[in-house]
């Protein structure tokens, strides 16, 4: 794929997938069945990513009020975030995986990734928001700082991800979910109309003529 160029690319790009229920409706699918075809995109806006010379990424895996979704719902993207880091650790990136997980919603297997990975020659960051809450990530650093001192920014959960030039959301719905709000304080916001499992790499350069304007 020819890709256009660009006068300005945001050095770091936040990522809110929305849509793989409504999605999966539209198909004629369970609701527990659109996270599934939610992985596949996510790695297309990756490749896109890294050639366009992106330096960081962070992706919206589920928050802690996703959970109080069915548990039937649960699972499935629990297991779809698990799936998806076991695909990364293939690639090339630097991994780091940001949730709360001292909570058995937790996926276990990702107990690894809370400290950053490199696999490959780590020429991107990705950040993978799992099991994430706003509030969870202020009061863990009003804790930290209570203990080591230091001011409140420094000892968030989140302290290890930088601040977000872009925020893209998928699905239509205006609004950040919680999705890092120190980070997200200067960041410009866009929103694709269309479902996360119909990302198409045309929605990543719209959003990208848009930042530079």
């Amino acid at each position: 794929m020819q890709l256009p160029r660009f006068a300005r690319i945001p050095r770091h790009i936040g990522v809110i997938p929305d849509g793989n229920r409504r999605w999966a409706v539209q198909h004629g699918l369970p609701k527990e069945a659109g996270y599934r075809y939610g992985i596949d995109p996510g790695f297309e806006l990756y490749n896109l990513c890294k050639k366009l010379g992106v330096e960081e990424l962070t992706l919206y895996g589920f928050t802690q009020d996703n959970t109080k979704r069915p548990a039937v719902q649960t699972r499935a993207f629990q297991a779809a975030c698990v799936k998806a880091v076991e695909i990364l650790t293939r690639m090339d990136a630097q991994l780091l995986v940001v949730g709360n997980s001292e909570s058995k919603l937790f996926p276990p297997e990702l107990l690894p990734y809370r400290t950053r990975q490199k696999f490959g020659a780590g020429s991107i960051k990705i950040n993978f928001l799992v099991n994430y809450g706003w509030a969870w990530d202020l009061e863990y650093g009003i804790k930290r700082q209570a203990e080591h001192g230091g001011n409140l920014i420094d000892n968030i959960a989140s302290r290890d991800i930088s601040r977000l030039d872009l925020i893209i959301r998928w699905g239509g719905r205006r609004r950040l979910s919680g999705f890092l709000p120190v980070q997200s304080i200067y960041a410009d916001f866009y929103v694709v109309d269309a479902y996360w499992p119909d990302f198409s790499p045309q929605h990543l350069f719209d959003a990208l003529s848009w930042y530079q304007t």
